[in-house]
């Protein structure tokens, strides 16, 4: 019983204290303008295994607007090999949130691409704050 006890009372105080771990950065407000953005679509998806080989862009959307001057993004490889041949300059959209990069991708094969990582965090907010660190992943398919 006594160990029951102190199994609940543990639970207890992880559950307790887990909003504050994940939290990472304490910040005193939480608010859209203080916590940095986050990319909210990608095109092709996260995940996909079956994208159109002749597809021409990939897309990132992020959750605020931002800075689109100069050269303001990160499209980071996990390795060569598995990040696409571009095509084309990379551009903002006119929403001042999507990101656009022109690329020549290759049937049947998998991509892995970082969106701001480690020290190359130029995707940034219009007050400066880095983007949340994501990793595109997907895979080709056949070419038709």
């Amino acid at each position: 019983m006594r160990t029951a006890a102190h199994a609940l009372l543990f639970l207890l105080l992880a559950v307790v204290s887990t909003p504050d771990c994940l939290a990472g950065e304490i910040t005193d407000v939480v608010s859209l303008e203080a916590l940095p953005p986050s990319v909210v679509r990608t095109a092709p998806l996260c995940g996909d295994d079956a994208v159109d080989p002749n597809l021409s862009e990939i897309s990132v959307t992020f959750s605020k607007d931002m800075k689109v001057t100069g050269h303001c993004w990160s499209w980071c490889s996990v390795e060569e090999s598995s990040f696409p041949v571009l095509s084309g300059a990379t551009e903002f959209l006119e929403d001042n949130r999507t990101c656009v990069l022109h690329v020549a991708l290759e049937p049947e094969k998998t991509y892995a691409i970082w969106i701001n990582v480690d020290q190359f965090q130029s995707f940034q907010d219009t007050g400066g704050h880095p983007a949340v660190p994501y990793l595109l992943v997907f895979r080709t398919g056949p070419k038709e």
